[in-house]
């Protein structure tokens, strides 16, 4: 593909209990605009004894996004959030100077066989903001702006394009963007987009008519002006980017910032466990450490 500047294949990570596929980070591209984390959890089918069960784990300078497409997650944090996240509602939780929360399979649903499919996303936050309050928003589905153009369904999950604005109250400019088609189609974005740029393609094949590209592959563009591609029949992807910072971000578990000591003391923090606490919840997820 002409404008294809790198292509990323999924990659397996343990999460803890629960195998993902990691799309970002990436040794050759670190970020696209300001997203700085995605993992593509399942498709995958639990037993009656088998549940999602993350523990108690805290974040720094950053912002989640989780949107299912198939089955339910209990949200808890330390805010008092408790929330359960369905397919096609956006959990937006920013967690600036230090958050913890659990991601758990529901009571309702522990004890009988369930599907668990989604996108987990972590957004950096503006170096001015690194160290906000905390908060949480909980997106309905109905509520995330939707439209069809032809064959083709678009869906604006987070931030702004197409003169539309998502709900979720992101604090850089991004784009988070869902694009279906049932049948082949062309998709002609022009210069909605901006900034840094990828695709991500769930299901299907995108193709420029010489390249041809399958599931769980990231796509990152070199131009985003030149944005045109086809889909074909029965294929959704996601567009994702927005501005990137000026500063470089350090990653360390589930800590970002743009310095490398607010790491440590993070990293300090959860050892001596001075991080808020989640009212219900007991054990916790321990700080990883080396592998011997």
């Amino acid at each position: 593909m002409s404008n294809i500047e790198l292509i990323i294949e999924e990659r397996a990570a343990d999460i803890g209990n629960f195998l993902v596929g990691r799309l970002l980070p990436f040794r050759q591209k670190r970020s696209v605009g300001p997203f700085v984390f995605i993992d593509h959890m399942g498709p995958a089918k639990l037993s009656n004894h088998q549940n999602l069960d993350i523990g108690p784990h805290p974040h720094i300078g950053l912002s989640t996004l989780t949107y299912l497409f198939e089955g339910a997650m209990m949200h808890r944090d330390s805010l008092g959030s408790e929330v359960e996240i369905q397919p096609g509602a956006v959990n937006w939780m920013t967690s600036g100077k230090g958050v913890v929360h659990s991601e758990r399979t529901p009571v309702y649903l522990r004890h009988s066989e369930k599907n668990l499919h989604g996108l987990q996303i972590w957004v950096a936050l503006p170096k001015e903001l690194e160290e906000m309050e905390p908060s949480f928003t909980h997106i309905e589905a109905h509520e995330i702006p939707e439209w069809v153009e032809g064959t083709v369904h678009y869906k604006l999950i987070a931030g702004e394009a197409f003169g539309k604005k998502s709900p979720v109250p992101v604090y850089s400019p991004l784009y988070f963007l869902e694009i279906k088609s049932k049948e082949a189609a062309e998709i002609q974005l022009g210069n909605q987009l901006f900034g840094e740029s990828a695709l991500y393609i769930l299901e299907g094949s995108v193709s420029d008519g010489e390249e041809t590209f399958g599931p769980k592959q990231i796509l990152i563009a070199k131009n985003t002006e030149i944005c045109t591609f086809q889909m074909a029949e029965n294929t959704t992807v996601y567009i994702f980017g927005g501005e990137a910072f000026p500063e470089e971000r350090f990653i360390f578990w589930n800590f970002v910032s743009s310095r490398k000591e607010r790491i440590e003391e993070a990293k300090q923090a959860w050892m001596d466990q001075t991080f808020p606490k989640i009212a219900g919840e007991t054990g916790f997820v321990p700080l990883p450490g080396p592998k011997f």
